[in-house]
C-alpha cells in the first residue's frame, strides 16, 4: 500500500537499452523520456494506473517519440526544454522552474544541463535525479549539440547534488562505460568493486540503475577529470600534456567515442 506521499520508481524497457523511467503510487504514474509509446501503455492498463505527467529531458526520438501517442490516449502536461523542437510540450521548462506533480506529491526543479544536446534539462526532487543522457552510470553523453565546456559545467552541477542523490539515466550502457572507465583508471578498487556488483546484476538481467551521485564521484571517469589517474590516461592517449579539466573531458570523451 501506498501512503500519501509514498512513490516508487518503475523501470519500462524500451528499444534495445532505453529506460522509460515511471514515477508512481497506487493510482497514478508520469514518465520520464518516454520513446515508445506501447510500454507505458500495456504497464499502465495491467496495473490500472491513471497517467498524470510526461517529462522528457531532450529532444532525441528514442525518448520523445511515444509522447503523441500517450497524448492520444490520456491528456496529460508534457514538460520539457524549452529550447529544443519538441512539438508535443504543453509546458516548456528551463533552469530555475519548478514543476508539481499533485497525484504524487512530488515536485521537481529543472536543471540546464547542455552539453549532449543544446538545451537538454534534468529534473531533480525527492532525492531522485532523472538526467536522461547527460550523466549515465561511470559514463556521459555524447556531444552531439553542445562543447566539451558545456558538459563539464552541466557535469559539475549534477556532482554538486547530495551524494545520496539518486540518479536515474537514460540508457542501459553501465558495463561498457565500466570497461572504459576501467582503461582510464585501471588502479581504481572503488571502480572494481562497482564492474563486479554492476555485472552479477545483469546477469540477472536487473537494472544496474539508479546509482548515486556519491558513487559517480567515486568511479565516473568523466566526474574526476582533476584526479592525477585520469589526468595521465588523457595525456597518454593525447600524446600531449594537459591539465586543464575541460582539455582532459575532451579527451577522454573523444577516447570513449572511439573505445
Amino acid at each position: 500500500m501506498f501512503g500519501n506521499n509514498d512513490f516508487e520508481v518503475v523501470p519500462l524497457r524500451a528499444f534495445k537499452d532505453n529506460y522509460i523511467w515511471t514515477l508512481r503510487n497506487d493510482r497514478h504514474a508520469a514518465v520520464v523520456d518516454p520513446g515508445d509509446a506501447q510500454p507505458v501503455l500495456d504497464y499502465l492498463q495491467h496495473e490500472r494506473l491513471k497517467l498524470c505527467a510526461v517529462l522528457a529531458t531532450h529532444h532525441h526520438p528514442d525518448h520523445v517519440s511515444g509522447v503523441a501517442d500517450l497524448l492520444a490516449h490520456h491528456a496529460v502536461p508534457v514538460y520539457g526544454p524549452r529550447g529544443e523542437p519538441i512539438p508535443t510540450l504543453t509546458h516548456p521548462v528551463d533552469e530555475g522552474d519548478e514543476i508539481e506533480i499533485p497525484q504524487l506529491g512530488l515536485r521537481f526543479n529543472v536543471l540546464d544541463v547542455p552539453g549532449h544536446t543544446r538545451a537538454h534539462i534534468a529534473y531533480y526532487g525527492a532525492n531522485c535525479l532523472f538526467c536522461g543522457d547527460t550523466l549515465f552510470a561511470c559514463g556521459c553523453g555524447r556531444l552531439f549539440e553542445g562543447t566539451a565546456q558545456q558538459m563539464v559545467d552541466s557535469l559539475a552541477k549534477l556532482a554538486a547534488l547530495p551524494e545520496e542523490t539518486l540518479v536515474y539515466s537514460g540508457h542501459e550502457y553501465t558495463l561498457a562505460n565500466i570497461d572504459f572507465a576501467r582503461a582510464v583508471e585501471p588502479d581504481n578498487e572503488e571502480l572494481k568493486a562497482r564492474a563486479a556488483s554492476d555485472a552479477e546484476k545483469r546477469k540477472s538481467e536487473r537494472p544496474t540503475l539508479p546509482s548515486t551521485i556519491g558513487r559517480e564521484k567515486k568511479t565516473n571517469p568523466f566526474l574526476r577529470c582533476l584526479q592525477p589517474a585520469v589526468i595521465a590516461s588523457a595525456n597518454k592517449y593525447l600524446g600531449t600534456r594537459a591539465s586543464d579539466p575541460v582539455q582532459v573531458f575532451a579527451a577522454i570523451r573523444q577516447w570513449k567515442n572511439n573505445f
